[in-house]
């Protein structure tokens, strides 16, 4: 199976815009997708085993990235 990036721009490729427009508008949502983008690209050095963490830190990792996305969808949603 092939391991993808997740980002935000495939993960709600509806609100294309709406993203773009927070990006450039909001601080705190800026923050959160850079940290977001962060972790996604982290996560996928783990699963492509570039780095070799325990699967306990993988799977934190990817509740992490889950929470951020959480958050960043309700202000997506917010804002439409």
């Amino acid at each position: 199976m092939p391991i993808n990036h997740h980002p935000l721009t495939s993960e709600f490729p509806e609100h294309h815009d709406t993203i773009h427009q927070l990006k450039l508008n909001n601080a705190h949502f800026r923050k959160l997708m850079e940290e977001y983008e962060a972790l996604d690209k982290e996560i996928f050095r783990m699963e492509e085993g570039i780095e070799n963490p325990e699967d306990t830190v993988l799977t934190e990792e990817k509740k992490k990235r889950l929470s951020l996305k959480d958050q960043i969808a309700g202000m997506i949603q917010e804002a439409s």
